[in-house]
């Protein structure tokens, strides 16, 4: 007896289907961690929408437009406007960037998730940032590797 799929599982499965070349051809680099090791998904469903590629970790989402796009301005505008409110970064790439530049759009789409993929191992506030001179002489020689007189 097979198990009824919910309605976001199989619509999802449809798009993946039915992707253009220049999907296919980004998930070839994106699948399987490929893309210095972040985990990414495709026609993954968020608020009501299906992102083309969908990084949690580094809460990016990547978008190949083909040319019906160019006639869906507003409404993709809108997309990213919800999307980015709720914390993820969007990236749009045309189908023929793509197919053409993959280099480029694969080197963008590391770097937007460089910056927003947090450090694993922060320092404590405050720490290895110094924004001012110290405020006194060290009690020793500065600089002729004295240190101080322990007795």
């Amino acid at each position: 007896m097979e198990v009824q799929a919910k309605p976001k599982a199989r619509r999802a499965r449809e798009l993946r289907s039915a992707s253009t070349d220049a999907e296919r051809k980004l998930w070839s680099f994106l699948r399987n961690r490929q893309l210095e090791g972040l985990k990414f998904r495709r026609q993954v469903p968020l608020f009501g929408f299906y992102a083309d590629f969908s990084c949690e970790s580094a809460k990016l989402v990547v978008e190949v437009d083909g040319g019906q796009h160019a006639l869906r301005g507003e409404h993709d505008a809108e997309r990213t406007r919800i999307l980015e409110s709720a914390g993820f970064h969007v990236l749009r790439f045309w189908n023929n960037n793509v197919m053409s530049n993959i280099e480029g759009v694969l080197t963008e789409i590391a770097d937007t998730a460089r910056i927003a993929t947090p450090h694993p191992d922060p320092l404590p506030q405050g720490e290895g940032v110094t924004t001012a001179e110290p405020s006194s002489p060290l009690p020793w020689g500065e600089g002729q590797g004295e240190g101080p007189a322990w007795r």
